[in-house]
């Protein structure tokens, strides 16, 4: 089978941004079919490219790279502008390309447009992969507010759903809401992956860290923004400032807008115990995770992101650590069923400075074993079980 994906955000191992399509595109690739993605230059991601177009291949994957740069850093303005020229330029593509099936991934939504396109000119089938609820995710955190953009943007999902004969949701959650609410008979809900392999073998600690020890620490991996609820953590540091733990740090691995604003401040309050690192490719940052006390997944409190697929929590899972979270979604059900983390008031970042407290001198039941953490994800997150799952319900439509 010949499969067109669209997707901007494509990154390899050696990046430093999630890895689910390229380890799906991998695994299908391993079973006889003929993968090419679409995307753009993502700033987390290892892609480079020098011309405006350029045929690249990753581990027997044909990837089409759109020199268009996409980073978080950028203006709500250049971001839409970088939207809208990947959208139209990948038009060329879904009239072009070779293709049986045709798998847009959203958001963002005008990722839509080529695969309408291929639908309806082509007459090819459309898998409709929804990473985040565009454009109602964008609407909550007021990036849109424009009533006429607000019902423009509404019928636009309502078109790419209606024409796909498939929707593949990154969460239970994602899943049930659009079952509900567009009445869509084809739904399913292939989480994001955890190469568990990479995650759950020890890796050595690396000996130039210096900051990190003697002290125990809980991670933060990814952006660094207010959708992440970033000053939760610096607010839990303050506190345990003033408690007097220094012993426990927060370490925050990535980037993003309030990424400067945060380092300053901390370094302006002398606070030792809140630290920032840039970004690192997914090999480097493992045993980060690994030696961690807990593995903090914040967001901002809004209805939207509970139901939220974060790589973060995969791949925690998938290193035997535990996690902490502040959602009511889907993720706090799971936590809650296995035993594997908890779920915190967003707006209280004192009660995470407590849960670390107790967590590092032990005066509450931990999560389950590190062991059966890393079952857990071969169970539910590994990466070949999901591509599987994805591939087999794409051949029976």
């Amino acid at each position: 089978m010949k499969i067109v994906y669209f997707y901007q955000y494509f990154s390899t191992p050696k990046g430093s941004w999630g890895t689910r399509v390229y380890e799906f595109a991998s695994e299908w690739v391993r079973k006889g079919h003929d993968v090419t993605i679409v995307t753009s230059i993502y700033s987390k991601s290892d892609l480079k490219a020098s011309k405006l177009i350029e045929d690249q291949y990753f581990n027997g994957i044909h990837v089409k790279v759109l020199n268009i740069t996409i980073d978080n850093k950028q203006t709500k303005l250049f971001r839409i502008f970088s939207f809208v020229k990947y959208s139209i330029l990948s038009c060329w593509f879904a009239l072009s390309l070779p293709a049986d099936v045709v798998i847009v991934s959203s958001g963002p939504i005008t990722v839509g447009l080529p695969g309408l396109i291929a639908k309806y000119i082509r007459k090819k089938k459309l898998i409709f992969e929804v990473r985040d609820l565009w454009p109602e995710g964008a609407i909550e955190l007021g990036y849109i507010k424009n009533p006429i953009i607000k019902k423009l943007a509404y019928n636009f999902e309502k078109l790419c759903y209606k024409a796909s004969s498939l929707i593949v949701t990154l969460s239970p959650g994602m899943r049930d809401y659009i079952e509900k609410l567009h009445n869509h008979k084809n739904v399913i809900s292939v989480t994001n992956a955890a190469n568990v392999n990479l995650f759950s073998i020890p890796i050595k600690f690396p000996n130039k860290i210096k900051d990190l020890k003697p002290f125990k620490y809980a991670i933060y991996t990814g952006n660094i923004g207010e959708v992440n609820n970033s000053y939760w953590l610096y607010n839990a540091a303050v506190d345990l400032k003033k408690r007097g733990r220094n012993d426990i740090k927060i370490l925050l691995v990535g980037d993003g807008v309030q990424k400067i604003e945060l380092q300053e401040l901390a370094k302006k309050n002398n606070l030792d115990n809140f630290i920032i690192y840039n970004l690192m490719p997914k090999v480097e940052l493992v045993p980060f995770i690994q030696n961690a006390i807990v593995s903090l997944v914040p967001l901002k409190a809004i209805p939207i992101l509970e139901t939220s697929s974060p790589n973060k929590f995969f791949e925690s899972i998938a290193a035997g650590v535990g996690i902490i979270q502040n959602t009511r979604g889907w993720m706090k059900d799971f936590l809650e069923e296995h035993k594997a983390g908890d779920t915190l008031d967003p707006n209280r970042p004192d009660l995470l400075a407590t849960r670390l407290i107790e967590l590092c001198d032990k005066k509450k039941e931990n999560y389950a074993k590190s062991e059966n953490l890393i079952k857990l994800a071969k169970k539910h997150f590994d990466t070949k079980v999901l591509a599987e799952k994805m591939i087999s319900n794409i051949e029976c439509i």
